[in-house]
């Protein structure tokens, strides 16, 4: 395996373990409502925060996930753009298609339809629900909406390699355009990160003037963020773009200038950062100074934007080491994404009556969640039609290893 595809390998495996602990941690935000929102009436706000813990709260996870918020999800679509292109010229737009529709839509309805409704249970009860799995089923399909959780992420990479493949199919010449345009980005990468920012910028700010960051739009099983949807359309078509030029060349290249400026976007990742969350507390307080709600937008932006690329880029200097944990991890990530919320609202929910400070119950939630998420995502693994759904594949030997593009596509969540 190429230096570059084991970064990137790894680089996912750090991307579930924060999406794991996103979700473990907001249960115990300081800035949760005392009491749960009622489960039959709009706007649904459990479906993003689906048990919140009264009596355990910490200011510290309140903004480890507004942090995460601002770029996890941007960097997933980055990731998972990477490897698009090659497939579809390896596959071509049929076969590749075939494999998404097998990959992402048949995900999506199991895990909509059936875990799904596992993992909002005990919030039915946090509500004050009848115990019985009967009236929550009465309850849950009168609701106007079926709640999708994570795996909205699934239905909208779907649509994404869908308009891959049309692209591929009606613009012959589309590969190599892109491969251009990256390859420019390797010679001026300031240009192509102002660029970058400014498009992002440009498709951002109007929306966030609308659309508040952690409003949803849901039309049955299909949700979305307004603000932050043409976001994951850009990362994703960035990440096609430098993918369509080769992952051992141009940016992710091991001596490029994007390895050389790790520590230079990260910073710029925590400036952003800053110049996001101090306005965006600032509105919350109430303080209606001119300004305030585009200086935030920029920061967001500008941090998702770095962090990105910074995390790209230390990983490509730093994450090039393999290590076994690793590679199960980065194999089974997609796995882990897909039953890990069932685990999660279960722990938080089970550990509501113990008393424990936030940091230990969300530590618990995390490892806990962690280990049964991993080990079912081995075991679905282990089953012919787990196998090929999840493209859960032991590593191949460390002397044999091969650069496998087609298993590294899997979806990062």
């Amino acid at each position: 395996m190429s230096k570059s595809s084991l970064a990137l390998s790894n680089l996912r495996a750090f991307a579930i373990l924060n999406v794991l602990a996103f979700h473990s941690f907001i249960a115990y935000l300081d800035s949760n409502p005392a009491k749960p929102p009622p489960f039959n009436a709009p706007p649904f706000e459990w479906t993003g925060k689906p048990v919140t813990d009264a009596t355990a709260h910490w200011l510290g996870f309140d903004i480890f996930c507004a942090f995460q918020y601002l770029y996890l999800m941007q960097l997933m679509f980055f990731l998972s753009g990477l490897f698009v292109w090659t497939s579809l010229q390896r596959k071509g737009e049929r076969v590749f298609l075939t494999d998404r529709l097998f990959r992402l839509g048949v995900p999506f309805l199991i895990g909509t339809y059936l875990l799904m409704p596992l993992a909002y249970y005990p919030t039915y009860l946090l509500t004050g629900g009848a115990p019985g799995f009967g009236p929550f089923w009465t309850q849950w399909t009168a609701l106007p909406i079926w709640p999708s959780g994570p795996m909205w992420f699934l239905w909208f990479l779907f649509i994404l390699n869908v308009a891959a493949a049309g692209l591929y199919r009606l613009v012959p010449g589309a590969g190599e355009t892109l491969a251009r345009l990256a390859a420019r980005a390797s010679e001026k990468p300031r240009k192509y990160f102002a660029a970058l920012v400014i498009v992002s910028a440009l498709a951002y700010v109007p929306l966030s003037l609308i659309f508040n960051p952690w409003e949803w739009v849901q039309a049955g099983p299909f949700g979305f963020q307004p603000s932050f949807a043409p976001q994951y359309v850009l990362y994703f078509l960035v990440g096609l773009a430098i993918g369509a030029a080769g992952l051992e060349r141009g940016l992710l290249a091991e001596d490029s200038v994007l390895v050389k400026r790790w520590r230079l976007l990260l910073g710029g990742t925590l400036g952003g950062f800053v110049a996001w969350i101090v306005p965006t507390a600032l509105i919350y307080d109430g303080n209606t100074t001119p300004g305030l709600q585009i200086i935030a937008d920029l920061g967001f932006v500008f941090s998702a934007a770095a962090a990105c690329f910074g995390l790209t880029a230390l990983f490509l200097r730093f994450g090039t080491t393999r290590r076994r944990a690793l590679d199960s991890m980065s194999q089974n990530a997609y796995g882990i994404y897909f039953v890990h919320y069932v685990f999660v609202t279960w722990m938080q929910y089970l550990l509501l009556s113990v008393a424990l400070f936030a940091i230990g119950k969300a530590a618990i939630v995390f490892a806990v969640s962690l280990a049964l998420s991993w080990a079912a995502a081995a075991a679905i693994g282990r089953i012919p039609f787990g196998a090929r759904l999840m493209r859960a594949r032991p590593a191949a030997p460390l002397p044999a290893a091969i650069t496998e593009r087609s298993n590294a596509s899997q979806p990062v969540g």
